[in-house]
């Protein structure tokens, strides 16, 4: 009997440090992610809507089961109430992973709401409800200004983080400094850290898709090749600044476009978040799993990108972006109200569900 080959993203985690989590909570995508090497997973506002629109009859079931027996809640309370059944159902798949290796894989990543990323107190109280739901839970606070303080602020109160709306090293640098200090302060408490695996996340296409929203708004021509190598460029800078200064947090890439976004990130001791799509892509693919962490960037592409477009540069610089900074970064700005607009939808599917239009006759 023939033994089947493993595919490139089993490989890219047997054979390297790098390691494959599924950006979906959605159980499907995730079996198939978990028999292919992934050894953890992600949410946000999207991806849960998304999650939602894949079996709507089932959630909407599920809302009005909630309403029932929680009568008083609002649309906000049953949305949030999916949002954890959701990543609950998940993060069991996941647990034996976490149990083997204590805690450096098997998570579920859960992200606080999006329209608090001005608001330290209201993250953290979520964070640290989202704490308990799963052992394997982490939680997702956005890289402002704000989310810096409330970072630090969980992590000493023992919340596994993972900063999101991340699109510089200046912005992961100052998220790892925000988790070193949180570890400090438990570490003088006393209590354990051992168990904890913070993660900072660089939104790598997303970096890439504001440089392109840039040459249309204003008229930049840019070699065409250097793009696509500006989200790598910043990854592999922050990979090289948190090695030189020791960061216990692990970087995540984030926002897949294309297969460099995978291939020039395995060897790194990192994580690559994927969309079922991407996986199966990359699965059939003939990319070579190699280690390519360590290569760098041609210099021409990354002097062309500086020349080109100050937010490169702004992004690439470790001192680049100030924290009072980070909300008003381009890539920020358009993420959070992408994030902030699924959150709304979501609870507007939620409303549906609870007071379907009478207009519409029922199937």
């Amino acid at each position: 009997m023939q033994t089947r080959k493993a595919t490139p993203l089993a490989r890219t985690v047997g054979e390297t440090a790098t390691d494959i989590w599924n950006d979906s909570c959605a159980i499907d995508e995730l079996e198939y992610a978990i028999a292919n090497g992934a050894v953890g997973a992600t949410a946000n506002p999207t991806i849960v809507v998304d999650n939602w629109k894949k079996d709507p009859g089932h959630w909407s079931d599920r809302v009005r089961t909630l309403a029932v027996e929680q009568p008083a809640w609002s649309e906000v309370e049953l949305g949030w109430a999916i949002v954890e059944e959701m990543s609950v159902r998940s993060s069991r798949l996941l647990l034996p992973a976490f149990q083997v290796r204590g805690g450096r894989q098997g998570r579920l990543s859960i992200q606080t709401n999006p329209t608090n990323f001005r608001s330290v107190p209201h993250m953290v109280q979520q964070g640290l409800r989202f704490s308990e739901l799963a052992p394997n839970i982490i939680v997702k606070f956005p890289a402002t200004a704000a989310g810096i303080s409330a970072i630090e602020e969980a992590t000493a109160s023992g919340v596994s983080i993972n900063a999101t709306v991340s699109f510089s090293v200046g912005q992961a640098v100052a998220a790892a400094e925000s988790v070193e200090r949180g570890l400090a302060r438990r570490e003088r408490e006393g209590l354990s850290t051992e168990t904890m695996g913070p993660v900072i996340t660089v939104m790598v296409g997303r970096l890439e898709d504001w440089l392109r929203v840039l040459t249309e708004r204003d008229g930049i021509v840019v070699h065409p090749a250097a793009i696509p190598w500006s989200g790598v460029a910043v990854f592999k800078r922050a990979y090289e600044v948190f090695r030189e200064r020791g960061f216990r947090a692990r970087l995540l890439a984030a926002a897949i476009r294309h297969h460099l976004h995978w291939s020039e990130f395995i060897g790194g001791d990192v994580i690559v978040t994927l969309p079922s799509v991407w996986q199966k892509r990359f699965n059939a693919s003939e990319v070579e799993v190699r280690p390519r962490m360590q290569d760098p960037v041609e210099p021409w592409i990354v002097d062309e990108l500086r020349r080109r477009f100050a937010d490169f540069e702004r992004a690439y610089e470790p001192d680049g972006l100030s924290v009072g900074e980070f909300d008003a970064f381009g890539p920020s700005v358009r993420t959070l109200r992408q994030f902030i607009s699924s959150y709304h939808e979501l609870l507007h599917v939620v409303s549906e569900a609870l007071l379907p239009n009478p207009d519409v006759a029922r199937a």
